[in-house]
């Protein structure tokens, strides 16, 4: 499911994962060939309905996604006491290739994507979030009903 439908049925995680990811340096989990975990910094780019990645044609992330789209993404965090929260989302990404697609991509981005960069959309299966008020940690999670 895309992001629009986070947004649709949890409008407040969607919020909160939006304000902790879009822009910012996150953490891209992916599966190498192996099976083992590989995990890599990136930045995503939320609006519009839509969570995009843009990389280098030649990074192994945008190679584990082409072989298996599976993923988690996680946000980075401010300092050790977690106080900014954390915001973690799981699913399956694609590659586009769609024009428009990627024109909408650019228009969003909060930096300028060089032409030969491939771009990923990411689905969103499900989403998990803590928080942390008076010091005592707040979870929510939300996951897509097939």
């Amino acid at each position: 499911m895309s992001w629009k439908y986070l947004e649709e049925q949890q409008s407040e995680l969607a919020v909160f994962g939006a304000e902790r990811l879009n822009g910012k340096v996150a953490y891209l989990a992916t599966i190498r060939k192996d099976g083992s975990p590989r995990v890599h910094p990136m930045t995503p780019i939320i609006g519009q309905g839509h969570l995009f990645v843009f990389m280098e044609p030649t990074s192994p992330k945008g190679h584990d996604l082409q072989r298996n789209g599976r993923y988690a993404i996680h946000c980075s965090v401010s300092d050790t006491s977690g106080a900014s929260g954390e915001f973690i989302i799981t699913g399956q990404a694609h590659l586009i290739n769609d024009a428009a697609l990627r024109a909408l991509a650019v228009r969003l981005a909060s930096y300028v994507p060089a032409d030969r960069y491939i771009l990923f959309e990411f689905d969103v299966e499900s989403a998990a979030a803590t928080t942390y008020p008076q010091d005592q940690p707040l979870r929510r999670f939300w996951k897509w009903e097939k």
